[in-house]
This record gives structure tokens, sequence and C-alpha cells, in this order.
């Protein structure tokens, strides 16, 4: 079985306009597909309305327990139920989820070293079965970025890493794509300049960007788990528009595509 995991950013989807955009091709888009969807900047926004100011490092939120809250009742409930009720409209059938669902995301709290990341999920295991089961009846699932630990907890898990680790499971059995999708047409040279985009990074070439602070804040985890999920076996990873998913669904040029193979840098 082929299968395309898409990951949409909030960037994207807190714009009803782009967001209807997306919905719309994503349903067009062929063969089997999940959706993992973020939704940061809402949270955000819902939980400075409730006095409550978000706290990033290196890209990813920390969550005390009030903010895990906030981001349970924005991700869970407004976006992915939103977003489930549009793909209807377009004749998508799908089903929404966290983690806990199905068990089918399971984590673990992010043990405390240089960083209390608070009620952060880890990811420790995919329920493929249940993805599998849900793709062979025809239902797209459609996660958003809450987990669990199979003892009570919920976890605000980063949309990218799960994205990757549903990709990474799946690619044990299937062959898989992975698309993150957000509001950019890709990664650029210059955050700027939407024109100096780089249309292919390998691990060489990410190490240079890095040392020379192109590549940096959220950016950062989304890289990292587009190798990580390469290493494990996923076959294709895709960055860029969600205006040109389709395109790059058929080996087009657009957006920025990642490889593990080195090449020199000149």
């Amino acid at each position: 079985m082929e299968i395309n995991v898409i990951k949409i950013g909030g960037n994207v989807i807190d714009h009803p306009e782009k967001s209807e955009m997306f919905l719309k091709l994503f349903s067009k888009f062929p063969g089997n597909k999940i959706l993992v969807h973020g939704g940061g900047v809402l949270a955000s926004r819902t939980g400075k309305s409730m006095g409550i100011q978000p706290h990033m490092v290196n890209g990813r939120r920390v969550t005390d327990k009030e903010t895990l809250e906030v981001v349970t009742m924005v991700y869970a409930g407004l976006i992915n139920k939103s977003l489930i009720a549009k793909l209807q409209a377009f004749g998508q059938n799908a089903i929404g989820l966290t983690g806990a669902d199905g068990n089918a995301i399971l984590s673990v709290k992010r043990p405390v070293k240089d960083i209390d990341y608070g009620y952060v999920g880890d990811v420790k295991k995919v329920n493929t079965s249940l993805l599998e089961n849900l793709l062979q009846q025809g239902v797209t699932p459609v996660f958003c970025a809450i987990t669990h630990d199979k003892r009570g907890q919920l976890l605000n898990t980063n949309a990218d890493t799960i994205a990757s680790e549903i990709a990474t499971s799946l690619a044990k059995k299937h062959t898989v794509n992975l698309y993150f999708c957000f509001d950019r047409t890709g990664v650029l040279m210059d955050e700027k300049n939407e024109s100096s985009l780089i249309p292919l990074i390998n691990e060489d070439i990410y190490g240079e960007l890095m040392r020379d602070n192109v590549i940096h804040s959220g950016m950062i985890p989304k890289l990292e788990n587009a190798f990580n999920a390469l290493k494990k076996g996923v076959n294709h990873v895709w960055l860029g528009l969600p205006e040109n998913l389709l395109l790059a669904s058929k080996g087009k040029n657009s957006g920025t595509s990642i490889e593990t193979l080195k090449y020199d840098l000149y």
C-alpha cells in the first residue's frame, strides 16, 4: 500500500481562505492519506486571551497544566472538528483523532534535562493496524497534536513529530511519502525573500545552514523530523506551500525536497 502523510501548519489553517483551499486540494489528493495538523497560532492567541502567555524554546512549546488545557481545547476540539466538518463537505470521509483515540499514538512525558517542557510527549508507539484498518475502509484519519501516556495523561506533542512518527511506523510495511505544508514556498535562504528557495537539502547542506543560522526556531524540529523519517525508511519528504502539494505529488519542481544522500555544497 502507498500512503501519503500530510502535515498542515497552524499558520495556514488559522486563515479561513487558506484553510479551505488546502482542504479542497487535500480532498483531491489521490490514494491513501493521513492528515496531521498543528494549531499553535490559534492556541497562542486563545491562551493570551485567557492570560496565559506562550513560552517557546527552540520552536517547541513549554506546556504547563493550564497550557495543556488550552491546547487540548483548541487542537482536539475547535480545529480538529472544524477540519473534519469541512472535509466531509468536500466529499472526503474523515475521522478526527487524538493519540488517545483507539490508542493511536502512545507517548511518554519528556524527561527533564536542561529544559522542563512540562506536559510534552515523546512518541513511543503508533498503532499502525488501526490506521491501516481505517484506510482500508476508505476513512481518512486526521490527527491533532495531542497524544497520551496510557495512564490517563494527555500530552502536547509536536505535530511535525507526530507526522514523522506515523510515516516511519507505516514505512515498515508500506511505501510512505511525507509532506510538510506550511506558509512558505519551502526552506528559504532569506526568510524575508520567498524567491530564495532551497530546492534540495541533505545532511551536509543542513549542517552549513545551521552554522550560518539560516535554519532556526521552528524549522529545526521540522527538518530533524524529515531526516529522521528518511533514515527510518520513508520514501520521500517534501516541504512547501499547500497549493503546490499536488504538483509535488507528481514530481514537479516545487518546494524543498529532503534527502539523506550527501553531496558537495559547491
